[in-house]
């Protein structure tokens, strides 16, 4: 028997109802205005603890190995996070992974200003960090079907995309660049200040963000509840293609990311606040790519619109293995930063439509421990081919594999099975 397109979830539990108008507008612009300040902070962190690691060692596996620590959580953690945020109310979890993060960076800047930072504690805190992202960002993706109503979702998807764009991809690396140039102490002390006004934006949400759960119904273990959220994942056949996809795209980010801050200073000789600036023509390209994915989507249909990005992010490393002319490298990473948020605002509406908000949590959490956990991946490989072959060879090979994502996304994301998402998405 064929293995259907799109499927309907199943309901485990109750879905919270929409919030009115009204809320919804205004939790729109809350999760806007949060997801803008903790992206712009993090975006600071990002680009601070690799160059910190730069004035340690000039080891390309060991600056790789920040990366690393930063997003291996997303291996060892996220399914059981997606548990956590099923179970639990999820404005609550963004508060405990901004202290969580607030705590981290303050260790490192004392040690920074007590001159006795190390790769150690780089590593250490990278790690904490992490996980405080996994819980960051699998709860707010649970969070915008409980507040924002169906028929404003891909405004808020749009909204939140451009604002986690412009912030951590642009304004955030830029703004680090500068702070580093002037003192990575400056840095790191910028973003306990950007952490903690992010907490004091969460209470102007309106609404609950706990799923109620069928009386009389039998509590899952842990374990059943993960094995529920991952079944789900397999069965969507969809789903499970466009997770697949990304993984192997967010490979390339990975090995790009990895490499990048040493390549820039040591290779390029470009400044800190020149390799923000490089960084930042990814944000750039996410802003474009926001500002015209309703035009783009109308014009080509979402599917071309995503499989565009497929080229786009294999441009991002393919450039810097033909040439090292800073300004193609960064017209290149333009190209992936469009890409990818054209590719993130149509599976974000996606999957809010094909997946029950019982569920969110779990599936996001499944999705992301493919896509997010080949960033460790990704940035290991990439380090250690790096060390061996140099970055050119690398980069090429990571723009060669790209083509493997190519066939099963014509295949599987047909015509019909487009058809069959506009059809929902548009009954919401």
């Amino acid at each position: 028997m064929a293995e259907p397109t799109v499927s309907s979830t199943s309901s485990p539990g109750l879905s919270p109802q929409s919030p009115p108008a009204d809320a919804s507008t205004r939790n729109t612009w809350v999760l806007v205005s949060f997801t803008a300040v903790t992206n712009l902070t993090d975006g600071v962190t990002k680009v601070a603890l690799p160059l910190i690691a730069t004035s340690l060692t000039d080891s390309p596996a060991l600056v790789s190995g920040v990366l690393l620590t930063l997003t291996l959580p997303w291996l060892l953690v996220a399914l059981h996070v997606g548990v956590l945020v099923d179970r639990s109310d999820r404005r609550k979890l963004l508060w405990l992974a901004n202290a969580m993060r607030m705590t981290v960076v303050l260790g490192l800047f004392a040690a920074l200003v007590a001159d006795v930072v190390s790769l150690p504690m780089l590593y250490g805190g990278g790690l904490i960090l992490g996980v405080a992202e996994v819980i960051a960002l699998t709860s707010a993706a649970a969070l915008v079907p409980d507040a924002v109503a169906p028929a404003g979702r891909e405004r808020a998807n749009t909204w939140v995309t451009a604002a986690e764009t412009l912030c951590n991809e642009f304004a955030g690396p830029f703004v680090g660049g500068i702070l580093v140039a002037g003192s990575a102490s400056i840095a790191l002390g910028a973003t306990i200040g950007g952490y903690a006004l992010a907490i004091l934006v969460l209470p102007f949400l309106v609404g609950r963000f706990r799923v109620p759960r069928r009386s009389g119904q039998p509590e899952l273990t842990v374990n059943q509840q993960i094995g529920e959220g991952l079944r789900f994942l397999w069965n969507q056949r969809l789903l499970r293609m466009l997770s697949l996809t990304v993984t192997g795209l967010i490979t390339c980010w990975a090995a790009w990311f990895a490499l990048m801050p040493l390549i820039t200073t040591k290779e390029l000789g470009l400044s800190a606040d020149r390799y923000g600036m490089l960084v930042g023509a990814l944000g750039v390209g996410g802003v474009v790519g926001t500002m015209s994915v309703g035009l783009a989507n109308r014009l080509l249909g979402r599917r071309w619109v995503m499989f565009g990005n497929v080229f786009f992010s294999a441009s991002m490393v393919a450039v810097p293995a033909l040439t090292s002319n800073v300004w193609a490298i960064g017209a290149a990473a333009f190209l992936g930063g469009m890409g990818g948020t054209l590719w993130v605002v149509n599976s974000r509406s996606i999957s809010q439509t094909l997946v029950g908000a019982e569920l969110m949590g779990r599936y996001s959490a499944a999705a992301r421990l493919f896509s997010w956990g080949s960033i460790p991946v990704g940035a290991a490989v990439s380090g250690a081919l790096a060390q061996w072959l140099g970055y050119r060879v690398t980069f090429g090979l990571f723009a060669v594999a790209t083509a493997v994502v190519i066939v099963p996304f014509l295949r599987v994301f047909t015509p019909k099975a487009l058809i069959e998402v506009e059809a929902r998405i548009a009954a919401r």
